[in-house]
């Protein structure tokens, strides 16, 4: 019973990633809105570019992870990749977002990779 909970759970915040990603390579200006900090309009669009390229990657590293390393290296993965949330917290903080923002999503994001890496440490 744990191990198709433990395996979804990862496929799902690994294709969100992926989501993310693609939401910045397509549409950048409203991808940073929903970070929490909007990007200037006559900003340097690269960084947003960086940000979806980064992201979609590590999706795709993600699943790569669990179909071929199987669970316990997609466990140490997300372990490691839950600092990402965790900093994007601190950039909104530290950039004039809201709290709720950064505590409602990117925090939250991170407690829900932690406890996806608990269940793959389990399986």
């Amino acid at each position: 019973m744990l191990t198709p909970i433990a395996y979804g759970l990862a496929v799902v915040l690994n294709l969100f990633v992926v989501y993310i990603g693609a939401r910045f390579l397509l549409v950048p200006q409203a991808a940073a809105a929903g970070y929490g900090v909007p990007a200037k309009k006559d900003g340097d669009g690269a960084y947003l570019t960086i940000k979806g390229l980064r992201d979609g990657t590590y999706g795709l590293l993600g699943l790569a992870l669990l179909a071929f390393g199987g669970a316990r290296a997609e466990a140490w993965f997300m372990l490691v990749v839950a600092l990402l949330p965790l900093g994007d917290t601190l950039i909104v903080l530290r950039n004039g977002g809201s709290r709720a923002v950064a505590f409602g999503i990117h925090f939250a994001t991170a407690v829900v990779i932690l406890v996806s890496a608990a269940l793959l440490f389990a399986v």
